[in-house]
Protein backbone atom coordinates (compact mmCIF):
# COMPACT_ATOMS: atom_id res chain seq x y z
CA UNK A 1 0.00 0.00 0.00
CA UNK A 2 1.52 3.36 -1.01
CA UNK A 3 2.15 5.98 1.66
CA UNK A 4 -0.13 9.01 1.15
CA UNK A 5 1.59 12.29 0.34
CA UNK A 6 0.28 14.62 3.04
CA UNK A 7 2.65 17.43 2.05
CA UNK A 8 0.74 18.06 -1.17
CA UNK A 9 -2.36 19.06 0.83
CA UNK A 10 -0.59 22.05 2.42
CA UNK A 11 -1.42 25.29 0.65
CA UNK A 12 1.73 27.36 0.88
CA UNK A 13 0.57 30.27 -1.22
CA UNK A 14 -2.30 31.27 -3.45
CA UNK A 15 -2.72 33.13 -6.68
CA UNK A 16 -5.42 34.73 -8.79
CA UNK A 17 -5.11 34.43 -12.54
CA UNK A 18 -7.31 36.75 -14.60
CA UNK A 19 -6.79 37.51 -18.30
CA UNK A 20 -3.50 35.56 -18.22
CA UNK A 21 -2.18 37.88 -15.49
CA UNK A 22 -1.06 36.15 -12.28
CA UNK A 23 -1.35 37.85 -8.89
CA UNK A 24 0.60 35.66 -6.45
CA UNK A 25 0.49 37.74 -3.30
CA UNK A 26 -2.87 36.35 -2.09
CA UNK A 27 -2.59 35.50 1.63
CA UNK A 28 -6.09 34.15 2.28
CA UNK A 29 -8.92 32.62 0.26
CA UNK A 30 -12.30 32.05 1.91
CA UNK A 31 -15.77 31.02 0.77
CA UNK A 32 -14.60 28.94 -2.18
CA UNK A 33 -17.29 26.31 -2.66
CA UNK A 34 -19.37 24.44 -5.17
CA UNK A 35 -23.04 24.19 -4.26
CA UNK A 36 -26.28 23.12 -5.87
CA UNK A 37 -29.98 23.12 -5.08
CA UNK A 38 -31.62 20.05 -3.57
CA UNK A 39 -34.87 18.83 -5.09
CA UNK A 40 -37.20 16.90 -2.80
CA UNK A 41 -39.39 14.31 -4.44
CA UNK A 42 -42.21 13.11 -2.19
CA UNK A 43 -43.83 9.79 -2.96
CA UNK A 44 -45.35 6.67 -1.52
CA UNK A 45 -43.41 3.43 -1.57
CA UNK A 46 -44.99 0.24 -3.01
CA UNK A 47 -45.98 -0.81 0.51
CA UNK A 48 -47.77 2.53 1.09
CA UNK A 49 -45.19 4.30 3.27
CA UNK A 50 -44.43 7.99 2.77
CA UNK A 51 -40.90 8.67 1.49
CA UNK A 52 -38.85 11.69 0.57
CA UNK A 53 -36.15 11.31 -2.08
CA UNK A 54 -33.53 13.99 -2.55
CA UNK A 55 -32.01 14.67 -5.95
CA UNK A 56 -29.41 17.15 -7.18
CA UNK A 57 -30.78 20.34 -8.69
CA UNK A 58 -29.31 23.35 -10.45
CA UNK A 59 -25.84 24.55 -9.51
CA UNK A 60 -25.66 27.77 -7.51
CA UNK A 61 -23.45 30.74 -8.20
CA UNK A 62 -20.87 31.54 -5.55
CA UNK A 63 -18.69 34.16 -3.95
CA UNK A 64 -15.09 33.99 -2.83
CA UNK A 65 -13.07 36.45 -0.75
CA UNK A 66 -9.39 37.05 -1.51
CA UNK A 67 -7.09 38.87 0.91
CA UNK A 68 -3.68 40.28 0.10
CA UNK A 69 -1.29 42.82 1.54
CA UNK A 70 -1.83 46.37 0.34
CA UNK A 71 0.66 47.22 -2.41
CA UNK A 72 1.01 49.77 -5.20
CA UNK A 73 -0.63 47.27 -7.59
CA UNK A 74 -4.04 48.69 -8.54
CA UNK A 75 -5.42 45.75 -10.53
CA UNK A 76 -8.17 45.12 -7.95
CA UNK A 77 -9.27 48.78 -8.10
CA UNK A 78 -9.30 48.83 -11.90
CA UNK A 79 -11.36 45.65 -12.05
CA UNK A 80 -14.02 46.82 -9.59
CA UNK A 81 -14.25 50.23 -11.30
CA UNK A 82 -15.46 48.48 -14.46
CA UNK A 83 -18.34 46.83 -12.61
CA UNK A 84 -19.22 49.96 -10.61
CA UNK A 85 -19.79 51.91 -13.81
CA UNK A 86 -21.80 49.15 -15.47
CA UNK A 87 -19.12 48.06 -17.95
CA UNK A 88 -19.97 44.41 -17.35
CA UNK A 89 -18.46 43.36 -20.67
CA UNK A 90 -15.11 44.48 -19.24
CA UNK A 91 -15.83 43.35 -15.67
CA UNK A 92 -16.95 39.75 -16.31
CA UNK A 93 -13.87 37.62 -16.69
CA UNK A 94 -12.80 34.04 -16.65
CA UNK A 95 -10.10 33.28 -14.18
CA UNK A 96 -8.75 30.84 -11.66
CA UNK A 97 -7.68 30.65 -8.06
CA UNK A 98 -4.55 28.54 -7.81
CA UNK A 99 -3.14 26.79 -4.74
CA UNK A 100 0.65 26.39 -4.79
CA UNK A 101 2.83 24.04 -2.76
CA UNK A 102 6.01 25.09 -0.92
CA UNK A 103 8.04 24.74 -4.16
CA UNK A 104 5.71 27.03 -6.10
CA UNK A 105 4.11 24.21 -8.09
CA UNK A 106 0.32 24.38 -8.55
CA UNK A 107 -1.62 21.80 -6.53
CA UNK A 108 -5.18 22.75 -7.54
CA UNK A 109 -6.81 25.21 -9.86
CA UNK A 110 -10.36 26.48 -9.24
CA UNK A 111 -11.57 27.91 -12.55
CA UNK A 112 -14.22 30.65 -12.24
CA UNK A 113 -16.69 31.45 -15.02
CA UNK A 114 -18.07 34.98 -15.53
CA UNK A 115 -16.42 36.30 -12.38
CA UNK A 116 -16.62 39.95 -11.40
CA UNK A 117 -15.75 41.93 -8.26
CA UNK A 118 -18.58 42.65 -5.87
CA UNK A 119 -16.65 44.65 -3.26
CA UNK A 120 -13.21 45.82 -2.24
CA UNK A 121 -12.43 46.51 1.42
CA UNK A 122 -9.26 48.07 2.82
CA UNK A 123 -8.32 47.12 6.40
CA UNK A 124 -8.61 49.69 9.17
CA UNK A 125 -6.18 52.57 8.91
CA UNK A 126 -4.80 53.44 12.36
CA UNK A 127 -1.94 55.84 12.98
CA UNK A 128 0.90 54.12 14.80
CA UNK A 129 -0.46 50.62 14.15
CA UNK A 130 2.20 48.08 13.14
CA UNK A 131 -0.10 45.54 11.48
CA UNK A 132 0.03 44.96 7.74
CA UNK A 133 -2.57 46.80 5.69
CA UNK A 134 -4.67 44.44 3.59
CA UNK A 135 -7.29 44.61 0.90
CA UNK A 136 -10.14 42.11 0.58
CA UNK A 137 -11.74 41.55 -2.79
CA UNK A 138 -15.07 39.71 -2.94
CA UNK A 139 -15.60 38.05 -6.32
CA UNK A 140 -18.91 36.63 -7.44
CA UNK A 141 -18.98 33.95 -10.11
CA UNK A 142 -21.55 31.94 -12.05
CA UNK A 143 -19.78 28.58 -12.06
CA UNK A 144 -16.66 26.92 -10.70
CA UNK A 145 -14.75 23.91 -12.04
CA UNK A 146 -11.88 22.15 -10.30
CA UNK A 147 -8.82 21.13 -12.31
Amino acid sequence: MPIPDFNSAVGHSFGLEVDSVMIKQITEVSGLKMEQDVIEYKANTPDGKYAIHKMPGRPKAGEVTLTRGLTADNSFEQWITSSRFGKMGDARKGGAIIVFDYEGMPIKRYRLTNAWPKSLEISSLKAGDTSVLTEKLVITYEAMDVE
